[in-house]
């Protein structure tokens, strides 16, 4: 299978949609527009065993929170009764671009998150999406897991190189 380092999951499918094959995808990527230039996803199963299928797009469709999705390679519901919760990947390659001072999740994930105060606060391991703002996720031996706000006041320097996030804990954020 793909290193899938390589790749950002964009969505998961729900159900099928109609009989001609097209199915119902939760979008679990910031741009649901980035699904109008789609060309080919991957799709991986659940449980993320076996290889990936690369599959063409055929159509776009905008429905609530829900995008529907046809596919060249699928043209019957009968196919994609089995593809409820598969996975749906793009390649780094077609990504939506970054702006300056934007990075990937995946990129983020494993990087050593240090205070202005010198304190080791571990490695990242998570970022959750709040709406307002992403809040990190690191966890330590010495302080447990911290959550910081991916905020101007806080995150003072991403350092992709040397994979090292600085930060200024708020009063609060770091409990015993």
């Amino acid at each position: 299978m793909a290193d899938l380092n390589d790749y950002f999951r964009v969505g998961v499918i729900t159900s099928p949609h109609g009989v001609h094959g097209e199915v119902n995808v939760f979008p679990t990527t910031d741009d649901v527009s980035r699904f109008d230039d789609l060309n080919t996803v991957l799709m991986t199963r659940p449980d993320g065993a076996g290889e990936g299928r690369v599959l063409h797009v055929r159509s776009v469709k905008y429905f609530k929170n829900m995008v529907i999705l046809g596919f060249d390679e699928i043209k019957t519901m009968n196919e994609t009764e089995l593809l409820r919760k598969y996975e749906l990947y793009v390649s780094r390659e077609d990504a939506v671009p970054l702006e300056e001072g934007e990075y990937f999740i995946a990129d983020l994930i494993g990087m050593k998150v240090v205070s202005d105060e010198g304190l080791d606060l571990g490695e990242l391991y998570d970022v959750l999406q709040t709406g307002a703002n992403d809040v990190y996720v690191t966890r330590s031996e010495g302080y447990g897991e911290v959550l910081i706000p991916a905020i101007p006041q806080c995150i003072q320097d991403i350092d992709m190189d040397q994979r090292v996030i600085r930060v200024h804990l708020l009063p609060g954020l770091l409990e015993g």
